[in-house]
Order: structure tokens, then sequence, then C-alpha cells
């Protein structure tokens, strides 16, 4: 064929393609449906022309859409990678995890059982292999979610059935792919797998192929940083990814390489943003959908026109066979959609999905490109016999032809029979208010223009006339509104308060003063506060916006490797990243409370705007405890966070500000071009998050420490080699009461509470806690609660006793602590308290005394050294106690981390003041 024919078929092709959407869009219609109408239409005209004995003027042309010169291994390595990452891309990825059950079942088991219900189904009719029966199968069981999404997001759905939709078509192509490989070949090469070898091959393909596409992910994610003023270089990069991760694992590795263009797409969207500049990741997403919309038309379109090619000789009993494919296909999505989604619901695997949305999915199961092209693959493939290809074949295009034109047609017929298109009650009140509010601004506004622009007064009251009867008739229906019950208005105003949360978080984003390692978390966030709240009301938004306060599994890993391993790079990362977090989270909650008092309040009135705004001072108050606890640990840090902030925030108005000028010729292109270069450097420099130190050297530890401070620098050294740094976080539980006791913590910087059965009592800065059952050889008995955060020193207890032995002074202090302490840990009278110290330390002391005594007592600057020594602790007990102050929710301390590092008496000094407070709070010392 000649390259300009083939070139003007091409050309052809896209002038279709342009024309069909908005044509779609009139008629109602799913483009998909359109296209394969067309193509249809246009392979049976180019069939008729071609053969025609009337006339070979169009022959030529014909051919070319008859027999066109791409096969379906083309259509594959061209297409197919293209629409696979662009889904990933798209897809929020944190938002998917959350309902990953419910989308594995649509997916992965869906395929398995679609295969299954359709390959039995056929078989004892079909007069094929089993095997054959199964491929059919795998290669019907992929769905085409582009229609059912659209239509989900037009009817205001709740998002998270178009992500479970989105994300089932995602992982259920990679699967259907996986199984129809593995068939492929044993048709092919006649080897016979048993049902554990299938699962194995099946298993190793998907894995390999989530190997693949992470590892060559991550290393086009790295590179991206080397283009960060090239967002042409940034697109080509991500698109050499998709083919050359096909390719390598279809070629060379022998894995799937659908699964590996899936999950590069995936980590390239979690990872991506954070390296790339935020308008460059949009010119990338924008560059990405053109590509995915040419893909999807076209693969389409070409495996539509061959449609008549495929089912040439349609038979009775095929149409027969093709009912049976048609009922067990919907049979099979019956069972997974109405049958194992309710059984996640029950045990909280997922959220329950109303039964009219659930027949919308069933419906909804149109299959599409994907099909087409599996089934153009095994009429191509010289391996298989005729008759089987041909079974195959004709089957899957009727199907696809079957779905398009009956599912896709029905849909929204179906939707407006289940009354999904209507506005509820609360969407409904809600728009009459805001329409009246709108209307009359809008009036205003009209009005002022008028006069401004010196318009006649006739025609400027003819359309002010038609806005004043628009206003009236929507505020005669406001009353709607007030019917609705108080907690109905309280959730229509916190759904919009999360809506202008994402759309805020967008707006920094755009304005770079969030990076993007940030926004996805952020944008994560705020639609989870969306649905939470549209599903439960005030609880749903106050549980989903209290959530990302508390510590995650990844930061209790953290804190686990620096305990055990002591690698602190991975815990310093994630305070680093939660101090980011919660400084923009305060300037979201701020930003939210001005646009409740300004667009709120005019809409749903005082009473609920006011309860809107008790919300949202309670999360700032809850966010501004979460930072004032990390700031009292690292001042320095949070100074240095904030400065930052400001930095991109001025770097942003520098930036607005040049933009203005050269927009109104007051500067040239080249000296604007100049001072965005000076401003970009600015902007690099403030996107270099500084360094955490968690500030958990042992030396600096013990040295600090008011119990070590006077001792020798040798038995310091000795000291910090028993020693363990250990990190601990607000409310978290260090000890707990009938443990066996392993360890005593001495705490360096922060305070804990300790709750004895007859009161709770709160220790800091110098203290030690968990010596008791070290010291008596019985159990805890309290449990032990970090206030906020909190360095500690761990001991051992071969290491505890050690010390103790070695170190006299330090074993009379904590001797007379543990005594004390006892005292306070229990509510039974002094006399009925068994010594709490084990006879080898009270015998040691016992002697010592005696032979103090039998020496009389010494001078010690006027003192006897008794009284020398009661002073001695005295000072020690004043010196180590620590004012508290407990909030309502996370019970932070307002003891400074700065006095870890500051001169001891200041510190003392300090404290002493404090404990003046008649609002102090029990103080003392306490031990489990």
């Amino acid at each position: 064929m000649e390259t300009p024919l083939i070139t003007g078929a091409f050309a052809l092709l896209l002038v279709t393609i342009s024309l069909l959407q908005p044509l779609a869009r009139r008629l109602g219609l799913a483009p998909s449906v359109l296209l394969a109408m067309v193509g249809t239409m246009i392979g049976i005209l180019a069939t008729y022309l071609l053969y025609t004995p009337r006339t070979d003027a169009f022959n030529t042309i014909a051919n070319v859409f008859v027999n066109p010169p791409v096969d379906s291994e083309m259509i594959l390595y061209i297409f197919l990678p293209l629409l696979l990452f662009h889904t990933s891309l798209t897809l929020d990825i944190r938002r998917i995890l959350e309902d990953i059950g419910p989308i594995l079942v649509m997916a992965v088991v869906a395929v398995f059982v679609a295969t299954g219900f359709i390959g039995f189904a056929l078989y004892p009719l079909a007069g094929m292999s089993l095997v054959a029966c199964l491929l059919l199968g795998s290669i019907v069981a992929t769905t085409d979610p582009v229609a059912v999404v659209a239509i989900f997001r037009d009817i205001g759905a709740p998002a998270r059935l178009g992500r479970i939709v989105e994300g089932e078509s995602l992982l259920n192509d990679a699967a259907a792919i996986v199984i129809f490989v593995i068939l492929l070949g044993i048709l092919t090469e006649h080897q016979a797998l048993t049902l554990s070898e299938a699962f194995i091959a099946f298993g190793r393909s998907f894995v390999g192929g989530l190997v693949i596409g992470t590892v060559l992910a991550r290393l086009a994610v790295s590179v991206l940083p080397l283009m960060r003023d090239l967002p042409l270089a940034q697109v080509t990069l991500s698109l050499a990814l998709p083919y050359g991760t096909y390719v390598l694992s279809d070629q060379f590795v022998d894995v799937s390489a659908v699964v590996a263009v899936v999950c590069a797409g995936t980590v390239f969207n979690l990872y991506g943003p954070a390296r790339i500049h935020p308008s460059n990741w949009q010119f990338l997403h924008s560059v990405w959908e053109q590509l995915s919309y040419w893909a999807a038309s076209l693969i389409f379109l070409l495996s539509a026109i061959l449609i008549p090619k495929f089912v040439e000789g349609f038979t009775p009993i095929d149409i027969l066979l093709l009912l049976v494919v048609i009922i067990a296909a919907l049979a099979a999505r019956a069972v997974v959609i109405f049958g194992l989604l309710p059984i996640l619901s029950t045990i909280g695997a997922g959220q329950r999905v109303n039964s009219k949305y659930k027949t919308v999915i069933l419906w909804g199961g149109m299959r599409g490109a994907v099909t087409l092209t599996l089934a153009l693959s095994v009429s191509e493939h010289t391996g298989l016999p005729s008759e089987v290809s041909g079974f195959i074949t004709k089957l899957a295009t009727g199907f696809v032809l079957f779905t398009l034109l009956v599912y896709g047609t029905s849909l929204k017929p179906l939707i407006r029979l289940l009354g999904l298109d209507r506005l509820n009650a609360r969407d409904e009140a809600l728009r009459t208010q805001f329409l009246s509010l709108a209307l009359s601004d809008v009036r205003q506004e009209l009005e002022t223009a008028a006069k401004d622009y010196h318009i006649d007064e006739n025609v400027t009251g003819k359309v002010l006339k038609d806005y004043d009867e628009r206003a009236a008739a929507a505020a005669s229906e406001t009353n709607k509104l007030e019917e609705l019950k108080d907690w109905d208005r309280v959730r229509i105003g916190l759904i919009a308060l999360a809506d202008r949360e994402q759309q805020l978080v967008l707006e920094h984003f755009h304005e770079k003063t969030i990076s993007g390692r940030s926004v996805s978390k952020f944008l994560t966030l705020t639609g989870r506060i969306g649905d939470l709240t549209r599903s439960e009301g005030r609880a749903g938004y106050i549980k989903a916006t209290r959530q990302p306060l508390k510590f995650d599994l990844g930061f209790r890993f953290s804190q686990t490797l620096q305990r055990r391993l002591r690698i602190t790079r991975p815990l310093a990362n994630k305070l680093a990243d939660r101090f980011e977090f919660l400084l923009v989270y305060r300037i979201l909650a701020d930003e939210l409370v001005d646009f409740n008092n300004r667009r709120i309040r005019p809409l749903l009135g005082d009473r609920v705007a006011d309860i809107l705004e008790d919300v949202l001072c309670n999360r700032q108050d809850e966010t501004i405890q979460a930072i004032d606890a990390l700031r009292l640990q690292y001042p320095e840090y949070a100074d240095a966070l904030e400065s930052q902030f400001l930095r991109k925030a001025g770097a942003r108005l520098e930036e607005t500000a040049y933009d203005e000028a050269k927009g109104q010729m007051l500067i040239g292109t080249e000296l604007h071009q100049d001072l965005l270069k000076d401003i970009e450097r600015v902007r690099k420099a403030s996107y270099e998050r500084p360094k955490l130190d968690l500030g958990l050297k042992t030396s600096d530890l013990v040295s600090a420490h008011p119990l070590f401070t006077d001792l020798p620098r040798k038995q310091q050294k000795a000291i910090r080699r028993m020693m363990r740094p250990q990190f601990a976080t607000p409310r978290e539980k260090l000890i707990r009461k009938g443990d066996r006791g392993d360890a005593a913590y001495f705490i360096a910087s922060g305070a804990v509470e300790v709750r004895a059965p007859a009161q709770n009592i709160r220790l800091g800065r110098g203290d030690v806690f968990g010596e008791i059952a070290l010291m008596t050889g019985g159990r805890r008995s309290a449990d032990v609660v970090a206030l906020g955060y909190c360095q500690l020193l761990s001991l051992r207890a071969q290491d505890f006793k050690a010390l103790m032995e070695q170190n006299p002074d330090v074993r009379e202090h904590v001797i007379a602590l543990a005594e004390r302490r006892q005292l306070m840990n229990t509510d039974k009278p002094e006399h009925e308290i068994e010594d709490p110290v084990v006879p080898q330390f009270k015998e040691e002391t016992a002697a010592e005394d005696q032979a103090q005594e039998e020496a009389g007592p010494v001078e010690q600057d006027g003192e006897t050294s008794e009284a020398a020594h009661t002073h001695q602790n005295s000072a020690a007990v004043e010196k180590i106690s620590v004012e508290v102050k407990v909030t309502d929710e996370i019970r932070l301390t307002n003891s400074t981390a700065a006095n870890d590092e500051s001169d001891p008496d200041q510190s003392s000094e300090e404290e002493e003041q404090a404990s003046c407070d008649p609002t102090d709070t029990k103080k003392g010392t306490a031990s489990n």
C-alpha cells in the first residue's frame, strides 16, 4: 500500500473521531457506543466497496480498511501501554487503597468467576475443549468503565463508586490478560497444567510484573529532577516508561507486561508530583489525556471496522452460544456484586454500596477495546485451529456489540428509572437557596456595571427585571431549606467545607506554597473527608479530620527501627513530614473559618454557621496542640519550616508581580525571563527541606541528664555504653501494667504520666520510671504514658543492676525515689507496704549507714553529712519536678524541650517558678 493512501485513511479516522465526540454528547450516548456503530458501518461499507462487481473505483481505499496495515500485535504494542499507563496516572491511588477490598473483588475475583462461569456454561454446548471455552471467558471478562464513570459523575454519585469501577477496570484488564496468556499457551503449546501449576504460573507472572514495573518506575522518577525546567523532556521520559516496561516484561523477562505497565504508572503517579514542578505535572497530565484519547478512540475504531470480518459466517448455533455467554457473564457479575460485596461491608473491609448503584454497576459491565484487541490476536494466531479461533472471535465480538448496543444505550434510562438522576431533598433545598443569593448578587453587579458603562436605563431595567423575577421565584422556594432538619443543613455545610478544602489545596499547589510531596496526601485527605461527611455527616467529618493527627503504621515502623536497630533517619523523615503537614493543615483550617463566615453563613444561616465554626475551631485547637507538641521538642526546626513556607509565598508573590508587569508591557521579555531565573533559584532553595536532628545522641542525653551531670567523665562514658536512646510520641504507652520489668527509663526531655492505682503522677526531665519492678523482681504496677514527645534513655535490667553497684550516689538516689514512689503508687497505709527494695540493695545501704554512724558525723561546710545528704536529696527531688499542663485531647506538656540543652541550674530555676503556679496540677515522682 502506498504511504500517502495510508496517511489519508488515518486522517479520515481522526476526523471521524473528532466529530463523534460532540455527536455523542448531543445524543446522550457513550462515545464508545458511537465509535462501535460507526466503525462497524465503515467496515461493512469498505467490505461492500471492495467486493462489489459494480465498481472498482474505491477498491484501493476500501482495501486499507478491510485489510488494515496493522495487526493485533501492533495494536497491543502501540495502544495498550498508553491506555494502561494513562489510567494509572489518573487514579487517586491512595484513595483506591482505601477501597482495595471491593476493588480486588470486582477485579481479580470477578475475572476468575466470569472466566469459570462462561467457560463451564459453554463447554457442554460448544463442542470445544474446556480450555478454549475458558479462553473465551477470560477475553470477555474485561470491562470498559468509561461510560459508567462518566454517568456517575453526571448524576453526582458518590466518588468512591467511580473509584471502585475505575479500579476494577484497571486491575481486571491485568488479571484477565494474565489468564488469557496462560490459557493461550496451554492451547498452542499443548501443555497440560494442573490447577496448582496454573495458579503458580499466574502468581509468578503477576508478581514479576509488579517487581519490574516498580523498579523501572522508580528509576524514571529518580531521573525527573534532572529535567526540572524541561517539561517536554519530562513528558518524553514518561512516554518511554510504559513502552520500555511493556517490551522488557513481554520479550525478555517473561512476566505480565500489562501488570508491569499498570504498576509503573501507579508508582510514577505516587512519586512523580514530588519531583516535578506543579505546572509541569499539569502539562504532563494534559499531554497524556490527549494521547489516551487518541489511543482509545483509534483502537476502538480499528477493532470495530474489523467486526464484520469477525462475525462472518454467524450461524443459529452461534446465536444460541452468544446468548449463553451473555447470561453467564451477567450471572457471574451479579454473584460478585450482590453476593460478595455485602460480605465485605459486613466484615468491615469495604463501605456499603446502595442496591440501586449495584444495579447500575451490574448493567454497566460493557466490554470495549481490550476485548476486541484480544479477539483480534486470537483470529491472527497461527498456532490455533481455525475452528477454535473462529469460535472465540465470533462470540467475543458479538458479546462486545451486545454490551455496547444494549447496555450502553439503556444505561441512562435505567438510571432515570431508578431515580438516581434526581436531586435529593438536601441538594434541592441548597440549590434554591444558593440560586436566590447568587441571582441577587448578579443583579447588583449588573446594575453597577450598567451605570459605569452609561447604558440606557430602559435597557438596564429590562435586564434587571428578569433577574428580579428569577431571584423572587427562587426565594419563594427557599422555605425548603428551612424544612430540613438541623443535621441535614449541617451536613450540607460540612460538605461545602470539604469541597472548598480540596480547592484550597489545589490553589496552594498551583501557587507553589505546597510541595508535590504533600499535595497528594492532602488531596487524599480532603477526598476522604468529603466521602465520610456525605455518608456519616458531622461525625464522619470529625473522624476524618482527626485521623491525620494520629500516628500511622509507617510512623510506628520507623519508631521501631530507631528503638531496635538505632536507625534514626526514617523516624526523622516521618517527623519532618508530620511537621510540614501540620503547618499547612493549620493554614487550611484558618482559611476554612474565613470561608464559613463569608460564604456559608449567608447561605445556611447563623445557627448552622456557628455549629460549623465550632467544629472548625476544635479542629484548629487539636492541630495547634499537635504543632505545639513538636515545637516544644524542636523549636528551631519549627522556625525553619515556617520561614521556608514564607519564602515560598514570597517567591510566588514576586512571580505574580513580574508577570503582571510583563502583561502591562512595563518590562520586556528578556528582563522578565531574567527575573524569573532569580525567583527560580530562590524557590529551589526553599524546597530543600531542612534536616531534622532528633537529638538522640546517647552522649548528649547522658551528659545533660541531671542524675549523671556531676559524675566524672569516665563514669559517664561507662553509662553511655549501657544506655539506649528512645523516642516516644504523645499518648504512647511505654509500660503496661502487669508486664515483667525488663528495663528502666531515664527521662532526658518531655513528660510522662504514671497511672497508678491511687492517683496519676506526672514525671518530667531528670526523672526515672520503671525501676521498681527491676528492684523488687515483680511485675509492673501501673501504666506509663507519654504526655508529649519524649527523649528517653532505656537501661536493661542487668545493666541497671550494674549501674547501681558501680555508682553509689545514683543508687542511693534511686532507692530514695523508689521508697517515696511506692507510697504514691498505692492507697494502702504506710505500715502495710512491703519494702520495695531488693535485699541486696537494702543490705548494702544499711551497711554503709552503720559504718557512717560508727565514724560519727562529719562537718561539711557547717552541715553534717546526714544533713547534707538530706539537703542533696531534697534539692534533687525539687530539681527533677516538672510542671505538666495536660490538654483536653492529647494532654501535651508545657515543659519546653529547649531546656534539654540549657544550663541545668537555669532549668531548675524555671521549674521552681512554675511550681508556684496556684493552678499547678499534682506533681511528684512515680514508677511502676
